[in-house]
């Protein structure tokens, strides 16, 4: 892939994840909110206990958070945490990150408004994260390999941040057929 065609396909992600912030409500090219939450296998009682901001704006692939096994403790990394779902769901001192300016926007917001004082939110590529080496004992990626084309350097990243003996928790789509050829609905996710 060119570097100008990742570009592109970087922008679009970006927009299309924006736009999903800023009206959850919309039609998306993508599942988003609670329903889908609820579908993947957040448990109705959780998704109660978190920030409704968050559950509305949920677009991850998996419930990752549910599956990952954290202590208390843990520092936690939520790579590609968009609104923050995960980074609320999970225990131990969290910190969300993502490339998207109203993701996180929304994300900070909630956890101001909630009190949540163990989970914080920082922008930044997946390929190149704010933490020094070993910093991370677990991490949570909820759906960003296909969005981005750099994968080899982001699973570099996340060997170089989480540390001997961490765990990385990740959830990805695979396709299953041609998308061209299928029309897809929320149910159709995950064949």
């Amino acid at each position: 892939m060119t570097s100008e065609t990742a570009q592109r396909l970087r922008t679009s992600v970006n927009g299309a994840y924006g736009a999903a912030a800023e009206r959850p409500a919309d039609a998306h090219a993508f599942p988003v909110g609670e329903r889908f939450a609820l579908e993947v296998g957040y448990p109705p009682e959780l998704l109660g206990r978190l920030p409704r901001a968050s559950v509305e704006r949920f677009a991850g692939v998996s419930n990752v958070a549910v599956f990952a096994e954290i202590v208390q403790g843990d520092l936690v990394l939520d790579l590609g945490c968009g609104a923050g779902l995960d980074s609320f769901a999970a225990g131990g001192r969290v910190i969300g990150i993502d490339f998207n300016e109203s993701m996180l926007r929304v994300a900070s917001e909630a956890a101001s408004a909630s009190g949540r004082s163990n989970v914080s939110f920082a922008q930044a590529a997946a390929e190149s994260l704010p933490f020094a080496d070993g910093a991370v004992d677990v991490a949570m990626v909820n759906g960003i390999f296909n969005l981005n084309p750099n994968r080899a350097a982001i699973f570099a990243e996340l060997a170089r941040v989480v540390r001997k003996g961490g765990t990385v928790f990740a959830a990805e789509l695979i396709v299953t057929r041609p998308t061209e050829t299928c029309e897809m609905g929320e149910s159709d996710w995950f064949a």
